[in-house]
């Protein structure tokens, strides 16, 4: 197996899009070698609540949390209280919801993980789903620049928008999700791209599910995507 730096580690977000903590913890005791964040989206945390966050940090990974979060300000910036004090290092929100959702969601995601004594959080802002291949081309820099007046740490993108990202707001953390093998299957994702390409192109945190949760060898295709970066 290629050792892994940690520094690349650290890059390499493990997407657990399943149902099941049982079948999460199975496969991110297999992968931790690769992986260093594993995100917990909907599904999971609809399957297992909050006891995913404290699950997983028990594993030995940093958690993105993925809920997407839109609504009111105050209720929004109260839930991420509860994130942030709950140690997520990374929670996301939709750049949709404007100025106000944004910064709710930013300071109550600090103020919970500050309050706890814990280290800052990143709020992170979608700009366009990866799934959505027909957003307007104004959409992405308008929302990247929503995410900066609000104070968020960083913006989810696809890794063709990353240098435009970058131009509006150099400092943000980047988050790449449609990570892929060369050649690797699409699945729904309408913008993917090889890691080693989203290296390139600035991603800070490389957001790979299927193509290795789904594969037949697991480890061989976790060990594909670093060697792919690595080569």
């Amino acid at each position: 197996m290629t050792e892994v730096p940690e520094e690349l580690r650290s890059k390499l977000c493990l997407a657990l899009d399943v149902d099941d903590m049982v079948q999460a913890v199975r496969l991110g005791k297999e992968l931790s070698p690769w992986f260093g964040v594993a995100k917990v989206g909907l599904e999971l945390f609809t399957a297992a609540g909050t006891d995913a966050i404290g699950t997983l940090h028990g594993l030995g990974f940093d958690v993105f949390l993925d809920l997407k979060m839109y609504d009111i300000p105050t209720t929004v910036e109260k839930a991420s209280r509860v994130l942030g004090a709950l140690g997520v290092s990374y929670a996301t929100y939709h750049a949709q919801g404007g100025v106000d959702v944004l910064k709710a969601g930013a300071d109550g995601l600090r103020t919970g993980a500050a309050n706890a004594g814990l280290p800052e959080p990143c709020p992170l802002a979608i700009t366009v789903l990866t799934s959505d291949a027909d957003a307007p081309d104004h959409i992405m820099p308008k929302r990247v620049l929503t995410a900066a007046e609000a104070g968020m740490g960083g913006i989810v993108c696809s890794v063709d928008q990353v240098k435009e990202a970058r131009h509006y707001a150099p400092r943000m953390v980047a988050v790449t999700p449609g990570i892929r093998s060369e050649g690797g299957e699409t699945h729904d994702q309408a913008r993917v791209a090889t890691p080693k390409v989203a290296i390139e192109a600035g991603s800070d945190l490389l957001v790979v599910g299927r193509a290795v949760t789904l594969a037949d060898d697991k480890a061989a295709a976790a060990g594909a995507i670093v060697d792919g970066i690595l080569s």
